[in-house]
């Protein structure tokens, strides 16, 4: 992605947050020049991956494939004495238009919701063991309290206030019905680490090659000097 492309798309989930009335904590605001004087008391920012984030997929086509996004608050795998939170939170923001492929998370369960916006469509799918897709066997849907059985490859639309409830090793993708509205999600979920626990089918890339063509409007969370 051109960092052009980046700036832009974290400028506008920025002003959809503004809208929706949904403040940022104060890391969010700080500038690439205000992280390089920032000493050890953010450390916390840099090691849980707190902060900006954006993903292409590796398509290289912003407007299909991908979304902004926002972790809020972070654990660690890595070092839970240090860190001992054991949730994250993020936030995701989804344009009317592109998608997030389909995936599972091997540890990791998630709450989605929708905070605000148009509608999401999320599809889903068990796995088999070999983590095939199980294009078959009936899923069971948590949402909201309630709990059924719907058809493989079923899409579950929530509306703003609805809710899903992802458990390890259930397939799901996301998308935005469309006529709805550009989507701000809510993502409550178990400690998140999104180096190692995506299982893409098909596989595809989840940080993006950047081409720096201007100077960087906020830093993701990769890009933090230490």
């Amino acid at each position: 992605m051109k960092r052009s492309e980046i700036n832009a798309a974290l400028r506008e989930m920025e002003d959809f947050c503004q809208k929706l009335q949904y403040p940022l904590p104060p890391f969010c605001s700080f500038t690439p020049e205000a992280w390089r004087s920032l000493g050890p008391e953010y450390d916390e920012v840099r090691d849980c991956g707190l902060g900006w984030d954006i993903t292409d997929y590796g398509q290289g086509d912003f407007s299909r494939f991908g979304f902004s996004l926002i972790t809020l608050r972070n654990g660690s795998r890595d070092m839970p004495e240090k860190y001992p939170q054991v949730y994250a939170e993020k936030l995701l923001y989804l344009r009317e238009g592109q998608y997030a492929p389909n995936h599972f998370h091997w540890k990791k369960s998630e709450d989605i919701i929708n905070r605000g916006g148009g509608t999401v469509l999320i599809r889903v799918w068990l796995s088999l063991p070999d983590e095939g897709i199980d294009r078959v066997s009936p899923v069971t849907i948590i949402s909201d309290g309630r709990r059924y059985p719907v058809p493989a490859g079923t899409q579950i639309a929530l509306k703003p206030g609805e809710s899903i409830h992802i458990y390890p090793r259930l397939y799901h993708d996301f998308s935005v019905l469309p006529g709805s509205g550009n989507v701000l999600l809510g993502e409550v979920s178990q400690v998140n680490d999104d180096r190692t626990d995506n299982r893409f089918e098909p596989p595809v890339g989840r940080f993006p090659a950047i081409e720096e063509d201007e100077a960087p409007y906020r830093l993701l969370c990769t890009e933090y000097p230490r």
